[in-house]
């Protein structure tokens, strides 16, 4: 009797496959990158926001300056820490970083967006 055709069973074992140390390099390397763009978007963010050039004292004030803090001070380290974490899921870490670099670019536009 023949067992091979028609079994549930699988032939092989599911294994998960391990990481290179070129895969981590990488992987750190993204979050390295991740941690040093969000704390560029929030910390110069708000500045960039409120600065004019014809203004008197060269600052402007923000027509929603509750939600600029709140996209500084929130969603910024929100995003920042949730994509380091997720960098270094098992699956999809550069998908996560690649996703987390985006959203924080438009966090970024968001802010802008609301000073003017």
């Amino acid at each position: 009797m023949d067992h091979t055709k028609g079994s549930s069973a699988p032939t092989e074992p599911v294994t998960e496959t391990r990481r290179t140390p070129a895969a981590w390099a990488g992987l750190t390397t993204l979050a390295l990158l991740v941690l040093f763009t969000g704390a560029l978007v929030g910390l110069f963010g708000p500045l960039l926001a409120i600065a004019c050039e014809a203004c008197e004292d060269g600052v402007r004030t923000p027509r929603h300056g509750d939600a600029l803090i709140a996209v500084a001070q929130g969603a910024v380290p929100l995003v920042t820490l949730g994509t380091v974490l997720g960098v270094f899921l098992p699956r999809g870490g550069a998908k996560v970083g690649g996703a987390g670099l985006g959203v924080l670019v438009l966090l970024l536009v968001v802010m802008q967006a609301l000073s003017a």
